[in-house]
């Protein structure tokens, strides 16, 4: 294909570009003003004065490298857990055969139909009976094994490693 792209094409890009950085800019403009911005109807779109003061209060006013901190760790933590156990569970649905082996994937396969919200009010309820309430391990242990990881696994695993 040696034909370039026309007009249509950088239109769309262009526009596209645009509307995913018009909220970051939107986020900056509001962070520059002062709080009185929120009394006016339109916020001006020139960005005010005030932005690293407002940066410093903000960072000053929460524990912000400690969140950072415990961002990094279970996201690391729960990504590293992720790729390692659904791994192991994608690869004995894939390989290995045993009694039950079809209907435990589509029980898995099915949990993903159940909503995240579903199972806030439960999941606080267990953690609080583990007595794990306001610490960053009950974050991280729901979610080191996920049924979407072991699908995709499983999916990649059957075709990727030999029966042999």
């Amino acid at each position: 294909m040696t034909r370039r792209p026309g007009f249509l094409v950088y239109g769309l890009l262009t526009a596209f570009l645009v509307g995913s950085a018009a909220p970051l800019y939107w986020s900056f403009l509001l962070g520059s003003h002062t709080k009185e911005i929120a009394a006016q109807g339109v916020p001006p779109l020139l960005p005010g004065g005030h932005f690293w003061s407002n940066a410093e209060r903000a960072m000053t006013t929460i524990p912000f490298w400690k969140a950072i901190g415990n961002s990094l760790l279970v996201s690391t933590v729960t990504a590293c857990s992720v790729v390692f156990f659904c791994t192991l569970a994608g690869y004995a649905f894939a390989k290995l055969r045993f009694r039950g082996r079809g209907p435990l994937l589509v029980f898995v396969i099915a949990t993903m139909a159940v909503p995240t919200q579903l199972g806030v009010v439960p999941m606080f309820i267990l953690m609080s009976e583990f007595g794990w309430t306001g610490s960053i391990t009950s974050v991280i242990i729901p979610w080191l094994v996920t049924a979407f990881g072991v699908f995709f696994m499983r999916q990649y695993l059957v075709d990727a490693v030999p029966d042999e």
